[in-house]
Formats: C-alpha cells, sequence, structure tokens
C-alpha cells in the first residue's frame, strides 16, 4: 500500500487574490488574436526561457543566445560539454510535457520516470524510464558542505511517489495550480533520484498545470520567477521544524510555499499579457480562432511548414496511435477544418480548408 499523502496547508485571502489573478489573465489570453506563426514564435521563446532558467538555477551559465545555438546544433562551446547535455536533455523533457499533455495522458510514476530519464540524458529521445533510487542521499550546503535536508529512506521512497501520484489523480476538487504547487513541494520533499529532481520537479508542475487547461498556449515560464529570486525560491520551499524528512519535514504546514507558487503564477501570466501588447500589427482574427479546439490550434503550426499533412504527422505532434490520428482527421473533414487532398489510403493527405487558410 502506498504511504497516504495528506498535505498540511491553508487557504488565505494570499491564495485567493492570485488565483482570481490567474483566472483573469488566463481568460483574456485565451482571446488574444494571434496568428500561428507569431503564437509559434512566441512559444519557441517561451520554450528557450524555460530551459535557459531551469537549468539556470543548477548552476549551467549558458546564455539564452548560447542555448540555442545548441538546440539548433549550429555549434558548441568547449569547456561546457555538461552545461549543453543539461540543456538539450530539459529541452527534450519539455518536449514530452507539451506533447503527453495535448494527448491528455495522466500522471504516472513512469511518465515522471521518463521525463527524468530525459533530464539526463542528452536530448535523446529514446531513453528508459530511471527507477528511483536505492540509497540514502542528501543535500548540503554548496559553501559549508553542511546537511540542509535529509530526504526519506529509499525504502519508503517508491511508496511516497505512489501515494502522491494517486493524490494528484484523485484531486479533482482542489484548484489545478494549487495542486500543481503541493506536487511540486512534495516531489522535492521525497527527493526520489540522487540528481535532476529540481529540474523533473519543475516539469511535472508544468504538465499538471498543462493538462489542467492552464498551458496559457506554451507562452509562460514559471522558471523565470523562480530564477529572479532564487532566495525566495529556497526559502518558500525549505519548510519544516528539522532538516529531517522524518522529523517534521513530512507534515509540515506548506502555505507558505503554495501562496509563493500562486504568486508566482500570477506574475508570470500578467506577464505574458504585457508581452503580447509589445506585439504590434496583428490582424485581428480572434472570431476565427475561436471556432477551433486547443488541438486545431494546435495543428495550426504544421500548417506553417507544410502546404499538406498526414495522419501520421497529426499524430506524431499530439502523441496519437495512427488509429487515433485517423479519426481526429476524418472529423476535421467533417466539421470543415481540414480538406481531404489525396484519399488513397497510403497517400491520404490533408490541407487546410479555405475558411482557414489565412491562418497560417
Amino acid at each position: 500500500m502506498p504511504i497516504k499523502f495528506l498535505p498540511n496547508y491553508t487557504i488565505t485571502s494570499s491564495i485567493v487574490t492570485n488565483l482570481m489573478r490567474i483566472e483573469s489573465a488566463k481568460e483574456k489570453i485565451s482571446y488574444l488574436p494571434l496568428t500561428p506563426t507569431v503564437l509559434s514564435s512566441l512559444r519557441e521563446t517561451a520554450r528557450l526561457y524555460t530551459t535557459h532558467y531551469s537549468t539556470m538555477i543548477e548552476g549551467n551559465i549558458l546564455s539564452p543566445d548560447q542555448i540555442q545555438i545548441v538546440l539548433k546544433h549550429e555549434g558548441h562551446f568547449p569547456g561546457r560539454e555538461r552545461d549543453e547535455k543539461e540543456v538539450k536533455g530539459y529541452y527534450a523533457a519539455l518536449e514530452k510535457v507539451e506533447q503527453s499533455a495535448a494527448a491528455g495522458h495522466l500522471v504516472t510514476e513512469k511518465m515522471i520516470q521518463t521525463l527524468h530519464a530525459l533530464v539526463m540524458a542528452d536530448g535523446r529521445i529514446k531513453v528508459r524510464s530511471t527507477p528511483y533510487r536505492d540509497s540514502q542521499n542528501v543535500i548540503r550546503d554548496g559553501r559549508t558542505k553542511a546537511i540542509i535536508y535529509m530526504p526519506p529512506e529509499a525504502k519508503d521512497v517508491s511508496s511516497l511517489m505512489r501515494g502522491m501520484v494517486l493524490w494528484i489523480r484523485e484531486a479533482q476538487n482542489i484548484p489545478c495550480p494549487i495542486v500543481a504547487a503541493i506536487a511540486h513541494y512534495q516531489f522535492a520533499t521525497i527527493h526520489p533520484y540522487y540528481d535532476g529532481n529540481g529540474r523533473t520537479a519543475r516539469l511535472l508542475t508544468t504538465l499538471i498545470l498543462h493538462l489542467g487547461g492552464y498551458d496559457l498556449k506554451g507562452l509562460y515560464s514559471l522558471e523565470e520567477y523562480y530564477a529572479r529570486n532564487l532566495g525566495a525560491y529556497y526559502e518558500a520551499i525549505s519548510i519544516g521544524v528539522s532538516h529531517n524528512y522524518y522529523k517534521g519535514r513530512t507534515e509540515a504546514d506548506i502555505t507558505k510555499w503554495v501562496e509563493y507558487f500562486i504568486e508566482g503564477m500570477a506574475v508570470s501570466f500578467e506577464n505574458v499579457l504585457k508581452r503580447m501588447a509589445d506585439v504590434q500589427g496583428l490582424p485581428d482574427q480572434s472570431n476565427l480562432m475561436r471556432k477551433l479546439d486547443p488541438r486545431q490550434r494546435r495543428a495550426l503550426e504544421l500548417f506553417q511548414e507544410f502546404e499538406t499533412v498526414t495522419s501520421r504527422q497529426i499524430g506524431e505532434l499530439f502523441g496519437f496511435k495512427p488509429r487515433t490520428s485517423a479519426q481526429i482527421c476524418a472529423t476535421w473533414v467533417e466539421n470543415g477544418f481540414l480538406e481531404m487532398v489525396d484519399s488513397s489510403n497510403r497517400g491520404r493527405k490533408y490541407k487546410l480548408s479555405k475558411q482557414y487558410e489565412g491562418l497560417k
């Protein structure tokens, strides 16, 4: 049986206020009249900065421009091979998060283990999920080497992780941002791996938010909020009367962390609105965009690069199986989003209908 997880926190006025800020920004952004080309560019910038800030928290010194060079395979930086490996791994894991969320995959232990494997790899997609640690580890102060946190023993990690995942899946009556905040905290508390825990915790947070409808078109970066003031990040998440997991941390009141996290989401969402205001000269296509569901909006990205696409390409975008991809393409033809170009089973291709051609 998994160890039952019962988070200890209080819904304060600060949390309520910031949840309202999040919802307000979320609604406004959902109707922004962005063309797919502009949206794709802004989304890629957000991915880049998310990768930069999340790895920077762990000590990576590559700049956003250098990370872009590495990710595009346009060069490398001698002596910074470890940093290059980190950004490639994190970017691949972030893409996996977005793909899994688009496909509606549930949070599972295997998914978390796969994300960690990608984080610790060098950008390769085909990696094995990594098992949890099999011995004790500790977190030490980088300067004094003193122990600042002793996670649970390895024998308890599997049960604690099962309990956390079960709680995430059953927390239907709790606002998604709060679920994400608590999951982040609990993952960091369990510390199931020797390395890569912080990056994996932040990816898990992103996955939960995207699955809950808080993807915000993929345009925000909570990692930037954390990295702007690392002292506040570590202070908020370092809760408990003792550095030992079994002596207070497991039952600690995490209200302070939840307040910090929810405020960070509000700030990050509102920053997206500010950045949108800087994008000038956009044609007002909001009425046409509102007719599309989230998957159709995402599929528009393919038509920026290709005049026609196959159901296989649609499937690869969302992580669908071939049969599911064929079914969704057929549905989109019926509702007027796509037109069939080649009807043969082997060469079947699709293009945007005339109504939506201008959204490319």
